[in-house]
């Protein structure tokens, strides 16, 4: 049985817009290699509520998907193990 998750993970933009590419891509397809992927949004630069390691923007991504019930503690694994990866937060969405 899938449930309908949304992902939304913000990257350090201070590595440069190479390594914020190359790490929104390693995640949308990570995501989309283990679920199926209902949308995706990259909502691009922006400010920060509050500092964040002294940064004061991200870059934002949010990836709507569905999937089995343990990968979510899969990718919030590997979000936690990457270099670049600011904050992320994953949550089952209810219908």
């Amino acid at each position: 049985m899938t449930n309908a998750y949304e992902a939304l993970f913000i990257v350090d933009m201070s590595e440069g817009e190479a390594s914020v590419k190359a790490n929104v891509e390693k995640f949308k397809t990570l995501i989309a290699e283990n679920a199926e992927v209902t949308a995706v949004n990259e909502w691009g630069k922006r400010h920060l509520a509050y500092p964040i390691n002294d940064k004061n923007e991200g870059y934002y991504v949010l990836v709507n998907f569905n999937a089995a019930g343990d990968f979510p503690a899969e990718l919030e694994r590997v979000f936690g193990i990457t270099e670049g990866i600011m904050r992320y937060m994953v949550t089952r969405v209810q219908a």
